[in-house]
């Protein structure tokens, strides 16, 4: 990997995406545009796919699962299987969350296409989703060299997710909030994970270090644009406009998160996973229905900020275990080590 990646940790978001004043939000874009040309990535430049360290070779014990961040990993049966048969687990899982990934930006980019497609002239919007959407490019074709990198022939995500992904990019002009609902139903889930993991400095396999570091340091940028753009065409609409969004929110990123985060049907059986264990990693145990909260604290922050937060829309978070303290910050750490 170049040294090009060196601070990739960081968030390459521009100043103002801390603030909520909609007076700011033509200069975001501005700001949001000129760092998707000045600070971008290519998976082939900045990803020494080839290097010797970046290997994938039999049983290397950074396949395993992380025990304190991946919601597999932290299972006792995972953590009872032999080394080999972690390793194996574990590679596939992580090569099935990149497929997933692969997936959902695929509709993502579809979806931000047709919304641009409708954009007036002079709409600054229109230059930051086609920025955005040749880096989401760039990282559906680092998602596919991962699992290819592993062999690891994985479907990615549950089979009815992909059977309705052509229809879900026409929301983005029939329902645009909706579809930017959806937007960060899938980007925070993985986000959240992603920076888990290299905050806890996870021991992961050079490969999977060099593709959550690269996904990482662009998609804050996405993130912030559908929450900018939220908070500034959210508290526009009308009461029952908003009231029924309120509603939409949370039931948008508790189904997503499912399609994200939880595995298909075939991993269960590829690998005799007990349906109670299913059930435990998904979301029953105390640490799996604490880690499902915590995924939402940014998307709880901005339902606080766009006015989507009522009596009634925060029962439902909390009927859909979502429900909790919003963040106090952008990308406030959940995890804290030991």
């Amino acid at each position: 990997m170049t040294n090009t990646l060196e601070h990739v940790g960081q968030s390459y978001v521009p100043e103002h995406d801390k603030s909520t004043d909609a007076d700011n939000y033509a200069q975001v874009l501005d700001d949001l545009s000129a760092a998707s040309v000045h600070r971008n990535f290519d998976p082939y430049v900045d990803i020494d796919w080839d290097a010797p360290e970046m290997a994938i070779v039999p049983d290397d014990r950074r396949w395993i699962l992380s025990s304190k961040v991946d919601p597999v990993g932290r299972h006792p049966w995972y953590q009872g299987l032999p080394v080999e048969k972690q390793i194996e687990i574990g590679m596939w899982r992580q090569a099935n969350v990149a497929k997933v990934g692969l997936q959902f930006e695929s509709i993502l980019i579809r979806g931000l296409m047709q919304y641009s497609f409708k954009l007036p002239n002079g709409a600054k919007e229109f230059r930051y989703t086609t920025h955005e959407s040749k880096e989401e490019c760039n990282h559906t074709l680092m998602f596919q060299e991962f699992v290819n990198r592993t062999g690891m022939d994985v479907p990615g995500a549950k089979i009815g997710y992909r059977l309705i992904s052509p229809l879900v990019p026409l929301a983005s002009t029939i329902f645009p909030t909706i579809f930017f609902f959806g937007v960060l139903g899938g980007e925070e889930p993985i986000d959240h994970i992603q920076k888990d993991f290299l905050r806890t400095r996870a021991d992961l396999h050079p490969t999977m270090a060099a593709v959550m570091q690269l996904h990482v340091a662009e998609e804050a940028r996405h993130i912030s644009f559908a929450h900018h753009l939220l908070r500034e065409t959210v508290p526009q609409k009308g009461r029952v406009q908003r009231f029924l969004l309120s509603l939409m929110f949370p039931l948008t990123m508790r189904i997503l998160c499912g399609a994200i985060v939880v595995p298909p049907k075939s991993f269960q059986k590829r690998f005799d996973v007990p349906d109670e264990v299913m059930r435990d990693i998904f979301w029953r145990s105390a640490e799996s229905k604490k880690f499902l909260r915590n995924v939402f604290g940014d998307v709880r922050m901005l339902g606080d900020q766009c006015g989507l937060m009522n009596p009634v829309s925060r029962l439902l978070w909390k009927i859909l275990g979502i429900g909790g303290r919003p963040s106090r910050f952008r990308s406030e750490p959940t995890y804290t080590a030991a």
